[in-house]
Formats: structure tokens, C-alpha cells, sequence
């Protein structure tokens, strides 16, 4: 897969190139160089233009996101956005992480977070509050209440 960025980016260098020379020709144009200023435009252009072409029919199955052209528009570098792209997955991550976090203790039995928790005492809190509801959830997981 490289050698075809490779392949791609070689013949850009060379069409750009060339359109340095042609600038230099025109810059310093002079009616008798008309003949050589045309052969060059058919050739050079014409064949790199080819060239990039056929790179093109290479590369067709390469999606790139449309941010990322606006980044090059705004003269900013485009690896900025893949940059910009990892930091807001890592902070996506970080915020479902804790989420999940939260969603485990929440969800955990009763028992273990009274153990990792003891100052809290749920239980007894909970059996005061709801005695009914505290016997079936006994009577379901066999807990007892911390002593």
C-alpha cells in the first residue's frame, strides 16, 4: 500500500517540477522559445498529468475525510487532524469508562458494596427504610446484614 502513496507522490513531485520550469520559460519568454514552450507544455504536462492518472485508478478504494481537506485549506497540517482525532477518542474513552465504572458499583450486589464501603452501612440503612423489599432481597441473594 505504501508503494502506491509512493508511486503517487513521485509523480507529483515531478508534475510540480516541471511546472517550476515551465514558469522559469515563461518568465523569460521570447517569440522564438514559443516552439519549445509548446513541445514542453504537450509533453511535460500532458504525460505527468497521465502519470498522476493512471495513480488515481490506483488509489480509488482511499477515503479520506472531508476534515481533513479543511484543515489543508485553512493551512493547518492534516496530521493535526489525526491528532485532534485520537484526543477526542481518549477523552470519549476516559468519559464511558467512567460511566461504566459508575454502572458496576451501582450495580453490584448490595453486600459488596456495604464491604467496600462500611462507613455507608446500606443495609441496615435500607432495612429501616424498606423492610419488606430488604427480606425479599435477602431471601434472594442470602445476605446478611454486616454486624
Amino acid at each position: 500500500m505504501a508503494e502506491k502513496f509512493d508511486n503517487l507522490e513521485e509523480h507529483l513531485e515531478k508534475f510540480v517540477e516541471n511546472i517550476r520550469q515551465l514558469g522559469i520559460i515563461v518568465s523569460d519568454f521570447q517569440p522564438s522559445s514559443q516552439t519549445g514552450l509548446n513541445q514542453k507544455l504537450l509533453s511535460w504536462l500532458v504525460i505527468r498529468l497521465q502519470d498522476i492518472e493512471k495513480c488515481r485508478q490506483q488509489l480509488h478504494d482511499i477515503n479520506v475525510p472531508l476534515e481533513v481537506f479543511e484543515y489543508i485549506d485553512q493551512g493547518r497540517n492534516p496530521q493535526l487532524y489525526t491528532k485532534e482525532c485520537l484526543e477526542r477518542a481518549l477523552a470519549k474513552n476516559e468519559q464511558v469508562k467512567g460511566k461504566i465504572d459508575t454502572l458496576t458499583v451501582s450495580t453490584a450486589p448490595i453486600s459488596i458494596v456495604d464491604r467496600c464501603f462500611p462507613g455507608i452501612l446500606l443495609i441496615s440503612e435500607l432495612g429501616k427504610v424498606f423492610p419488606e423489599e430488604m427480606a425479599k432481597y435477602k431471601a434472594i441473594h442470602g445476605d446478611d446484614p454486616p454486624s
